[in-house]
């Protein structure tokens, strides 16, 4: 299987050797790959520029509808590259690579939170139909068989078809979301949930969809993303 669907490196899609097939990503991305480290922010995980500041600029000034959040890679760099590809190109092969990464840096934090379910960010139904699936979800499959956790992946569902929100400022997208997220199902009670996306920039979805999820009862929302913007 290996040699008729030879493993791919997830930023550059070179076919990967031997010594770089288990880790995913070839030596020139490699170098390029920057993991969020300390200093960050407590409350979001963003990378800050001083160990005395607790917290980003962004989570400084404003309260969110989640506990914590962390991010895996700081989106510069390589990872640019592999999160076009990602949402893009159909490199649906990534989500296993970052999934590793993720629960090789988080498991231990994923532990201790001891989420009920994962919950994957929804995309609008014409827009999963056209694109053929939600990067969300498939990173959220990839994380759940890494730690054991289920996913329910119908359990919030987009309703309305909002634009992309690269380009807007804080103000247009906490607007573009209002109303957007709704509660699919509630059969099912979830105490602690994990929210799971992409790229983390200002918390906005995240915040949307943490404020239908405290309507619903849920008490501990936090959130995991395969990158995320810095601070520094």
């Amino acid at each position: 299987m290996s040699i008729l669907f030879p493993r791919r490196c997830m930023c550059c899609g070179k076919v990967l050797s031997f010594e770089t097939y288990k880790r995913g990503v070839c030596d020139n991305c490699k170098k390029e790959l920057v993991l969020v480290k300390d200093p960050r922010c407590s409350i979001c995980g963003k990378p800050i520029r001083f160990h005395f500041d607790a917290y980003c600029k962004d989570c400084g000034k404003r309260k969110h509808y989640f506990i914590q959040g962390r991010g895996v890679f700081v989106y510069t760099g390589s990872m640019k590259l592999a999160m076009y590809g990602f949402k893009y190109s159909n490199s649906r092969y990534i989500a296993s690579t970052c999934a590793r990464f993720a629960w090789k840096k988080y498991g231990d934090w994923i532990r201790y939170i001891s989420p009920d379910a994962i919950i994957p960010v929804p995309m609008f139904k014409k827009k999963k139909r056209q694109r053929g699936y939600n990067q969300a979800e498939v990173f959220g499959e990839a994380l759940s068989k890494e730690s054991g956790v289920p996913i329910i992946k119908d359990y919030v569902f987009r309703c309305v078809n909002t634009i992309p929100q690269k380009g807007l400022d804080l103000t247009k997208r906490q607007e573009n979301l209002k109303n957007a997220f709704k509660i699919k199902r509630n059969d099912v009670k979830l105490n602690c949930v994990l929210i799971v996306d992409d790229i983390y920039t200002t918390g906005t979805t995240i915040d949307a969809i943490g404020k239908v999820l405290q309507s619903q009862g849920v008490t501990h929302v936090y959130f995991l993303t395969i990158c995320i913007g810095s601070d520094v």
